[in-house]
This record gives structure tokens, sequence and C-alpha cells, in this order.
């Protein structure tokens, strides 16, 4: 190979490189919008108890944890609990709970259950916060999720603070003291 040829290698491998640095960072955001420190997409699901129309919009102001679960997943049914006791302990605060059920999402190929099978799931554990519904998967796809269950802490402007992957002991201190702290509290 002559010394033309060599440099004529250099430069093109350092243009390519440079070209696919500049584009990786360009897309970044594109490829993983939703991470810790990003804002958290806007969903739009219903509210099971009340019938009516629910999106992130909904919880402005507050500190809200999203879970995104199914009935026929047994790891959504194991973190519910705790989740209703975390709910209880901060009951009065600015803290809220917005549990998207997905069921009915054609991408998990389960038994999907619909609106009232939801709600008694719900009230078959004693949940109290609120249970939303998004048969369309689109709260999936705006998250990014791997699969259920799949939480989010959001603070009060709406970034995302926690992701969590799997199932969670929602009591646990430290996820206590997070959303103390988020809200204000000691």
């Amino acid at each position: 190979m002559t010394n033309r040829q060599q440099w004529t290698l250099i430069t093109g491998l350092v243009t390519t490189a440079v070209f696919g640095v500049a584009l990786a960072i360009k897309l970044r955001p594109q490829i993983n919008p939703v991470e810790i420190g990003s804002g958290a997409p806007a969903f739009r699901a219903t509210n099971l108890r009340t019938n009516q129309p629910a999106t992130l919009a909904d919880y402005r102001g507050k500190v809200v944890l999203v879970n995104i679960w199914a009935t026929w997943c047994p790891p959504c049914r194991a973190e519910m609990p705790s989740m209703e006791r975390l709910h209880q302990k901060l009951a009065g605060t600015d803290f809220r709970i917005a549990a998207v059920s997905v069921d009915g999402d054609a991408f998990y190929n389960q038994e999907q259950a619909g609106p009232r099978e939801i709600m008694a799931f719900a009230n078959n554990l004693g949940l109290t916060f609120d249970i939303l519904h998004d048969p369309s998967g689109a709260i999936r796809q705006s998250y990014d999720i791997f699969g259920v269950p799949e939480s989010y802490v959001i603070d009060r402007e709406g970034v995302i603070v926690k992701r969590v992957i799997g199932a969670a002991n929602w009591e646990d201190p430290v996820n206590e003291m997070l959303i103390r702290r988020l809200l204000g509290e000691p």
C-alpha cells in the first residue's frame, strides 16, 4: 500500500468516526428518551374509578409513582400491597400513585382483562390509589418499557427521578425517603 493510499484510508476512517459520533450525539435523545433526569412522557388512559380520561398532566405539581402493570403478571400482584401501604402512609400529602394497566395491549400474548376484571383485581387487593387503563399500549411505547411491572417516580416538575424495572417493595425505607424528600418532608 502506497503512502497516499494509507493517508486516504486514515482520512476516510477519521471522517467516518467523526460523522458517526456526531450522528450518535444528535440521535441519542430520540433513541433513549426515557431516563432518569428526562421529562416524563405524556400518556392517556382511562381512570377506571371515575371512567374519565386521565393524563400525566392531571398529576402536575404532585410527586407521582407511575406503575405500568397487568392483571396476568404475578410480580405486579406481589408489589401492589406495598404500593397501597405507601399510599396509605403518605395520605394527605401531594403523593399520588397512577397504576396503569396495559391489559388489552396486543404486544403481550396473554389472556387480557377488561375494565371490570381490572377493577375486580384492584378491589380484591384493597387498592385505593388511581387505577388507570391503557389497552392501546401507547404508554408502553412512549415509556419504552421492557415488560411489566415497570415504575417511574416523577417529581413535581414532571422529571423522572427513579426507574424500576420489575417488582419493588415501595414501602422500603429508601423508596419512602426518596418520595418524602421530593415532597419536601423531613
